[in-house]
């Protein structure tokens, strides 16, 4: 485990992963790896102000997180999987994957999946066209007999 004094590049690392909601476990992850670091997530939770072991993090640090997941929330087009286009295109490589080893299943249910992308069916959106749509039932009722 790291002891002592982190050097600021470290916290910052930190302080931005947690920011964009990554785990404790996720940020050890990847502070291991960038710095070879090996931090405890208790280390690591000392970085997150929303946290009560983060409630002494400098100014410094928390407006850097403050900014940061603002930034975050705004703006998703830097995440690639949010765009339809990378997400039509992954599932393409799939699907010529799952037909090349025969799996016909998947291969089908990945069809279908791109099918429902390029229909919005998994947006918010609805249509609205300004028509009135229902159904009229008619229920027949037997006469009682006297």
């Amino acid at each position: 485990m790291a002891t002592g004094r982190l050097p600021d590049d470290v916290k910052e690392a930190v302080v931005q992963a947690l920011a964009c909601f990554d785990t404790p476990k996720q940020v050890r992850s990847a502070i291991q790896a960038e710095y070879g670091l090996d931090l405890s997530p208790q280390q690591i939770e000392a970085y997150d102000p929303n946290k009560s072991t983060g409630r002494n993090l400098s100014e410094r640090l928390r407006k850097m997180f403050e900014r940061t997941r603002r930034k975050f929330h705004e703006d998703v087009s830097d995440i690639p999987i949010s765009n339809k286009a990378y997400r039509l295109r992954a599932l393409s490589r799939m699907f010529a994957q799952a037909e090349s080893r025969g799996n016909l299943a998947m291969a089908a249910s990945l069809l279908e999946q791109a099918a429902k992308e390029c229909g919005d069916v998994y947006t918010n959106r609805q249509k609205i066209d300004g028509r009135v749509h229902f159904r009229a039932r008619a229920v027949i009722v037997p006469a009682k007999e006297a």
